[in-house]
């Protein structure tokens, strides 16, 4: 893979191959801006709804709405849902649905999702189940949502029970990823956005990681040609999974790398402000890398760098600061390993946990001591 970050102020394509349903995904700046243009070569006179949070309605909506006008395309009043995690339930997904009929929408009607991870989740599962299904546009204006979230059409909501345990692979017709909208993200937002970056260097491409090494810190303080090539590496990265492996057969579970720890830990934080999925990730990463070492599968140095280079970006490795975020939280291992056998990914009764052989050696493995995910768990808990 080339190391060069490319052109900052151009447009790159990466490709999801699906076949008849395959889609482009655009990378650079000034795409809020065109969508209008890049949407109407796709869905031209399609009837569009955008939905939207609360916070993103009063940064970019404006100039979206502009830009479907000038493009000539019919376009219904936005919906606005509040901002946050708690959005990703049975209430919220009722309000999408009911103002998407309300607004008279029809099968060749498409829903526009402008926001993170959690606008693209809710509203790409509104899409799937609307009159069975109607087209929809990911415009992704966080980081974490244009290198995982917004790509690959795994929507749903939350539950009592889980995170996204409710849902429906429904693809995108089209991705636009801004990169300029991230110059607007909160620090925090953007350093849990990094943690999806990092995970696909973890994950199989040890080059990118050593990139990242050198210019993880050029990414988040926002140089633009390195943020760009994050994005595209990324991006390229989950459409080559995505392509050989859309439903998460097993090939795709690798995508999971920290989640099932991070998973865990949301659940018990109650999926709000006092621990963002990103950060979760990251405390995951690190937990599955320990995990990894404890079970002697990986060099004890490897686990090293990562949690060096996660915690240099700003990024969390333990989760000890939650006993005070998250006060009403039970914060023993016991009661996350508890929360593990309600992951999505159990097989015949067994966890599946994404461990490491190294840094860009991950892999799939359900034979795990409950002991061991325990001691790991202590230890994440406490630092």
């Amino acid at each position: 893979m080339a190391m060069d970050a490319g052109k900052a102020g151009a447009v790159e394509t990466v490709r999801v191959e699906l076949g008849e349903r395959g889609y482009d995904i655009l990378i650079g700046p000034g795409l809020v801006e065109d969508a209008g243009r890049h949407i109407a070569g796709v869905l031209p006179g399609r009837k569009l709804v955008v939905m939207t949070d609360s916070t993103v309605a009063g940064l970019h909506l404006d100039p979206l709405m502009r830009s479907l006008a000038a493009a000539g395309l019919p376009v219904a009043e936005p919906i606005v849902v509040p901002a946050g995690e708690a959005s990703k339930d049975w209430t919220a997904l009722g309000g999408v649905m009911d103002g998407l009929l309300a607004r008279g929408i029809e099968r060749k009607s498409a829903l526009v999702a402008l926001g993170g991870g959690v606008v693209g989740d809710l509203g790409g599962f509104a899409a799937a189940i609307a009159l069975r299904g109607i087209d929809f546009v990911q415009v992704p204006t966080t980081l974490l949502a244009q290198v995982d979230s917004s790509v690959g059409g795994k929507t749903g909501i939350n539950s009592k029970h889980g995170k996204n345990l409710i849902g429906a692979f429904h693809q995108p017709r089209l991705v636009l990823a801004d990169t300029g909208v991230l110059d607007t993200l909160p620090r925090r937002e953007l350093l849990a956005g990094y943690a999806e970056v990092v995970k696909y260097g973890l994950i199989n491409d040890p080059g990118f990681f050593d990139w990242l090494e050198a210019n993880g810190r050029a990414v988040i303080e926002g140089d633009a040609a390195a943020r760009n090539h994050a994005i595209r590496v990324s991006c390229l990265a989950k459409a080559d999974v995505v392509a050989r492996d859309e439903k998460e057969g097993g090939l795709r579970e690798l995508l999971n790398l920290g989640h099932t720890f991070g998973h865990a830990l949301e659940a018990e934080a109650g999926y709000g402000a006092a621990l963002l999925h990103g950060e979760a990730v990251s405390i995951g990463m690190a937990m599955a890398f320990d995990l990894s070492v404890r079970m002697g599968l990986c060099p004890a140095e490897d686990a090293e760098r990562v949690r060096r280079h996660l915690s240099d970006a700003g990024l969390p490795v333990g989760a000890a600061h939650l006993k005070q975020a998250a006060p009403h939280g039970d914060w023993r291992p016991e009661t996350l390993l508890a929360h593990t056998a309600k992951d999505k990914k159990v097989k015949d009764g067994k966890v599946t946990f994404i461990l490491a052989r190294g840094i860009g050696r991950s892999f799939r493995c359900r034979e795990v001591e409950p002991a061991d995910v325990l001691a790991v768990m202590a230890r994440g808990l406490e630092g």
